[in-house]
């Protein structure tokens, strides 16, 4: 199931009917004459004199199916739109650049931003007016749609100078602002001090996360912090992460039968989420819990992050290795509706006696908490609750064990949300890189295939060699992948995040054909998407079509800027090559941003990880002999064990000639297997201590 079922009735399908994109097709039967983005739409608005009106979304968006059910399927708003504009519907995870320009103009004009995005274009495309959601009435201080489409229009007509003014301040407040001068003294661990003070204080001591509802999971920042807790030793900054991590999975943010966790709470206790899943979600919770396992040794996050990558694999990885985009928060038209249970129904799928320990449990009671039914969460302790039923811990623990496949297949039979299918380069990257660091340091070898097949596909499916328009064979990707069909020039974040996670693939299996993609996605980047002139990166390549503007995105949101990635990826590919020249055009971005890191770092999780890297000399492992070799796998293993973000491994597998692979990874050059048994380089800066065929004594040296 791909995309939700409509009401299509004898409606003739608009324009949207041959796009791939789910969120697009679920509008292709709307009685609006939609049109894709494209050069079409643009010129009939300028042959007609209308104004664009551009709606943005995406399939999984809970709002975004609420005004297409109240505004987009009403005839007589669709007449009105249809004869005043010329309306243009985008599926903002095809096209995040799109989104990204007319996203920092709805917040220029209104303070805040969300989906689904209203805005009003003059025929170049230039902004001029906008919102997100707008009722079909007026309520709660929102103007009808009907009535903003009215007005809007006759502002176009009646006073053109007025709108063309406001097109034109825009479009000055929406160009990428030039960075700061770069400060060498920004590159320093006084930054990462800086933001843990700054991180403190606006930290839910309490229930964990930051800030007030709603409450977002935020994994970058929570890597960030355990970064930092390597550095500084404070507990404090360490519990800002675990604490966080532990309250999130206790949720009901986290699905408790089937793994994965939703997109973020409207609360502050993580109780009520909005209940689409998304895949670059559960990519970064993933690792952020395995690297919390790996500091503290807690069971439960290595549990979690077992029950997440699980979840992708049985329902959102398709045959061909890809991974799908999101999960719908809606099934029958009710948000949360698969999701929510009654006592009742407990009881009915697990018998009285077992309903008793799982309603104590998972908090189901016949008041509900949400909509009179139940979310799934674990608010207690275990010790608590198995008192209060008068069992023990153990007796607690094997009954939950066993009914919660019960209850997951019995759950399995209701109608399921839909799910977007289409394969996003960028999330798939941020997955591939989950896989393989769980797949080493776990030792799955199924987390390993999928990655794997993954970037198999990718690479086989959505990447090419230049155009017409550039015949040089340079390595290119497009972004989305769906019906047989790849679609749309890749951005900055796809070639970033998938670089970044072909490297770790490299580091997991010593399979050189990785590092070599990896770096193929890194030479694209410093060509094609480099700020030459005031630094950093654009959202977009200089093969792109023209837009109002050119994207620049610096901030780290719910998934990591391409910018921050892109710099991560450089440094750590530096650190294989010792070429130093990209690194320091990642460093001068860091350098440039040093202070809003410092001060802002909610705004900079990944980007501070990336800093941490600069700053902290990352430790250097090459390992001779094959991965099949118990004394390889052991040392590879005692690598894998501890908590080290900025290690990076190197491996020459049996298959290939060290000289063959030194040729590849410089890391490899000058090592030899001493004694003809598998060995261990631990170095710093291509100075490396004794090599060893210990594994305490690699462990010894890993901890200096």
């Amino acid at each position: 199931m791909s995309t939700p079922t409509h009401q299509t009735g004898s409606r003739t399908p608009n324009r949207l009917i041959h796009e791939t994109s789910p969120y697009l097709l679920q509008h292709a039967y709307n009685p609006v004459d939609w049109y894709p983005w494209g050069e079409t739409a643009l010129a009939l608005a300028r042959q007609s004199d209308r104004p664009i009106m551009l709606s943005i979304g995406y399939s999984a968006c809970h709002w975004c199916h609420v005004m297409e059910r109240e505004s987009f399927e009403d005839d007589a708003t669709a007449r009105l739109m249809n004869s005043l504009y010329v309306n243009i519907k985008v599926d903002r995870e095809e096209r995040p650049d799109l989104d990204s320009v007319y996203m920092q103009a709805v917040q220029s004009l209104t303070g805040h931003g969300g989906w689904p995005m209203t805005v009003f274009l003059l025929p170049d495309g230039t902004p001029f007016y906008g919102g997100t959601y707008f009722p079909p009435e007026r309520r709660h201080g929102m103007p009808a749609f009907r009535d903003v489409l009215t007005s809007v229009a006759n502002a176009y007509r009646t006073q053109r100078a007025d709108v063309l003014q406001s097109g034109k301040q825009l479009r000055e407040m929406i160009a990428p602002a030039n960075l700061a001068p770069a400060d060498a003294s920004g590159l320093s661990l006084d930054v990462l001090r800086a933001a843990e003070s700054a991180y403190a204080k606006t930290f839910d001591d309490v229930e964990g996360g930051f800030g007030r509802a709603p409450k977002f999971p935020q994994p970058a920042n929570l890597e960030a912090l355990l970064r930092i807790w390597r550095h500084t030793a404070n507990p404090a900054t360490l519990q800002m992460a675990t604490l966080t991590l532990d309250r999130m999975a206790q949720g009901g943010m986290y699905d408790h039968l089937g793994g994965g966790f939703h997109r973020y709470s409207v609360d502050a206790v993580w109780l009520v989420p909005h209940f689409e899943k998304m895949l670059y979600d559960n990519a970064q919770l993933a690792r952020v819990y395995l690297a919390s396992w790996q500091a503290t040794g807690n069971a439960f996050h290595r549990d979690v992050c077992r029950e997440i990558l699980d979840y992708v694999l049985r329902e959102m990885t398709a045959p061909d290795g890809g991974f799908h985009a999101t999960q719908d928060a809606d099934s029958e038209g009710i948000e949360g509706k698969f999701f929510v249970w009654t006592p009742a129904e407990v009881a009915e799928v697990v018998g009285e006696d077992d309903a008793r320990v799982v309603c104590a449990w998972f908090d189901v009671t016949d008041r509900g908490n949400f909509e009179h039914k139940n979310i799934l969460h674990t608010a207690r302790d275990r010790e608590v609750v198995a008192k209060e039923l008068g069992i023990t811990v153990a007796q607690l623990d094997s009954t939950i064990t066993r009914v919660r496949e019960t209850l997951y297949q019995a759950r399995e039979s209701r109608v399921k949300p839909s799910r977007d299918d289409k394969v996003i380069v960028a999330w798939n990257g941020l997955m591939i890189r989950a896989f393989a660091e769980a797949g080493a340091v776990l030792e799955d070898a199924n987390y390993l295939d999928a990655a794997r097949h993954a970037s198999e596909f990718i690479l086989n499916t959505m990447a090419f060699a230049g155009d017409e328009s550039d015949p040089s064979g340079e390595f290119r990707l497009h972004r989305t992948f769906k019906d047989a069909q790849s679609r749309v020039n890749a951005f900055l974040e796809d070639y970033a995040c998938l670089g970044a996670g072909l490297l770790a693939l490299y580091e997991a299996t010593g399979e050189v054909r990785w590092f070599l993609a990896s770096q193929a996605c890194a030479s694209t980047i410093m060509k094609h998407f480099r700020d030459t002139e005031h630094g950093g990166f654009f959202d977009t390549s200089d093969f792109h079509e023209t837009l109002v503007t050119r994207p620049k995105d610096l901030y780290d949101n719910a998934v990591p800027s391409g910018s921050s990635v892109a710099c991560e990826l450089i440094l750590r590919l530096a650190a294989f090559t010792g070429d130093d020249t990209d690194a320091t055009v990642a460093r001068d971005l860091l350098a440039r941003l040093a202070k809003p890191m410092a001060t802002h770092p909610g705004a900079f999780g990944h980007l501070l990880c990336a800093l941490d890297f600069a700053v902290a000399k990352p430790v250097q492992v090459a390992i001779i002999g094959t991965d099949d070799d118990p004394g390889a796998t052991s040392l590879i293993r005692e690598v894998h064990r501890v908590y080290c973000p900025n290690r990076i491994i190197g491996i020459a597998r049996g298959d290939m000639d060290v000289v063959i692979a030194a040729e590849i990874v410089p890391l490899l050059a000058e090592r030899i297997a001493i004694a003809d048994r598998p060995t261990a380089y631990v170095c710093e800066q291509f100075s490396c201590q004794l090599p060893t065929n210990d594994p305490r004594e690699l462990a010894y040296q890993l901890a200096k």
